[in-house]
């Protein structure tokens, strides 16, 4: 089952170095469009599923936040930031999402995931230092976007799980969400047709190669089978499971685009990687001794006296 977590973000891993290789001068709207609604509909006609009333405005919301904001910014840092960059930058995410739930829910981290967060922000702020290597300031915005869209849009879709079905949320963010792109890529077309023109007029067969995996394989498989998988994994298992994404940019990014960095480099991303997973292994480990402890206690109670 580890194995089948791993999918998924290896295939979210690949999107960075994919896109640099077959797709570099294609506008982000567009890609985000492209890789969000083909999607969503290929989905949909395999279980088709409607939206009932105040449903469509929800999952309007949903699917911009989750999916149109967040693909866009990632297909930003795609072709301004290393593929390695992107994908460990990304695993900053937990600091993100323990001061927001602080800040917003009034949820006290622990003091794993104060320790975690604080060597996780010191080994990206190494990482990331101009004196280390020299980024992209638009490219780092973009990821600080990205990071901040995916904790408001977990806290959504957290709250939409509850009302609707789970194959419902996915699949309609990922065709709403590819509207308002479609929508935002046609208007960007109008004001800046250069870049849009060039990509259509000289479409090649590494072009239709880096959309399809982008469409087929990195979002409606890996979409479909994290969520299907996270019904069936404990919180270990699937921290494992997402391991698979930075070792996917890295490689993706070494094999495709050459990249190339020096040990104290991989050695910080390697630390960025295990203080982002840190606290959810710890606590995972901690919810299963406790179910442990729960079933041998009521085995013994149950024992005839």
């Amino acid at each position: 089952m580890i194995f089948l977590a791993m999918i998924p973000a290896f295939f979210w891993g690949s999107t960075y170095a994919v896109t640099q290789y077959a797709l570099p001068d294609w506008p982000p709207i567009l890609l985000g469009a492209l890789r969000a609604l083909p999607a969503g509909l290929l989905l949909l006609a395999i279980k088709p599923i409607w939206p009932k009333g105040k449903q469509w405005l929800q999952l309007a919301c949903l699917g911009t936040i989750n999916i149109a904001v967040f693909f866009c910014l990632i297909f930003v840092m795609a072709l301004t930031l290393p593929s390695a960059i992107s994908s460990v930058g990304m695993m900053s995410l937990p600091v993100f999402a323990m001061a927001y739930h602080w800040l917003l829910h009034k949820r006290t981290p622990s003091a794993v995931q104060i320790v975690s967060g604080t060597l996780l922000v010191v080994f990206a702020w190494l990482l990331f230092s101009p004196g280390e290597m020299a980024l992209n300031p638009l490219g780092l915005l973009a990821m600080l976007a990205a990071i901040i869209s995916i904790v408001i849009g977990s806290d959504v879709t957290k709250s939409l799980a509850k009302q609707m079905h789970w194959w419902q949320v996915l699949v309609w963010q990922l065709i709403l969400g590819g509207v308002v792109l479609s929508v935002a890529a046609l208007f960007d077309g109008v004001l800046n047709p250069e870049r849009y023109l060039h990509a259509l007029q000289h479409i090649s067969l590494l072009n239709l190669g880096g959309l399809a995996w982008v469409i087929l394989l990195n979002t409606a498989l890996g979409y479909g089978l994290y969520v299907w998988v996270l019904q069936r994994m404990t919180v270990v298992e699937f921290t494992f499971g997402g391991i698979a994404n930075p070792i996917a940019g890295i490689v993706f990014g070494m094999v495709l685009i050459g990249d190339d960095y020096s040990p104290t480099q991989y050695l910080l991303m390697a630390g960025m990687v295990a203080m982002s997973l840190l606290p959810q292994i710890v606590s995972g480990l901690k919810r299963n001794k406790e179910q442990k402890v729960a079933s041998t206690t009521f085995s013994s109670n149950d024992q005839p006296s």
